[in-house]
């Protein structure tokens, strides 16, 4: 079980991993023991755009990823925004459209990466310049798109089934397994 807090952002004494009763019974939690703070690892708050440009989807290459894969356009809640602000300014960021509409695809857990993805589908206008976070992109016919295991690409499957499209998905390669590039 590995944890980003090593120490109390209050006191700065370690923390421990303590057991202690709460409302659902006995949790165990990062713990301070010198002023009882609680580090609750609540996931966070991501969310997600299936941006639709003139009816093809757009979807973009993250610099940091490895391979050649391309996924939705997301981005992490700001205090004192609503989801609809948050991804509409996401998209705005990251892509330079601007968002004329937006429809609740549904709200997906993340686990491996703690995280809670809140997916739109979001109509947009504009020409694309990517931000330097992004470092390539490419427009999809909806029935052309492939989904991935993981939180964004059921958040895909849905929105494609939705639409009347069956979704497919991709192979997704194993945990520390090697990936094969195709050119």
């Amino acid at each position: 079980m590995s944890h980003a807090f090593k120490f109390c952002p209050q006191c700065a004494t370690p923390l421990a991993l303590i057991s202690q009763m709460e409302d659902g019974g006995d949790k165990v939690r990062l713990r301070c023991t010198a002023c009882d703070y609680t580090h609750w690892n609540n996931p966070t708050p991501v969310l997600a755009g299936i941006v639709e440009v003139n009816g093809q989807i757009l979807l973009a290459r993250n610099a940091a990823w490895p391979g050649k894969m391309y996924a939705l356009i997301t981005g992490f809640m700001e205090a004192g925004e609503t989801p609809q602000e948050g991804i509409a300014r996401e998209i705005a960021e990251e892509t330079n459209l601007v968002t004329d509409a937006l429809t609740l695809v549904g709200v997906y857990d993340f686990q491996r990466m703690n995280q809670i993805i809140i997916a739109y589908h979001a109509v947009c206008h504009g020409e694309v310049r990517l931000s330097p976070e992004l470092v390539d992109y490419r427009m999809y016919a909806p029935q052309d798109l492939k989904c991935w295991p993981a939180g964004t690409g059921y958040a895909l499957a849905d929105w494609l089934t939705s639409r009347g499209y069956k979704p497919e998905f991709v192979e997704w390669p194993k945990r520390d397994a090697p990936v094969v590039q195709s050119s």
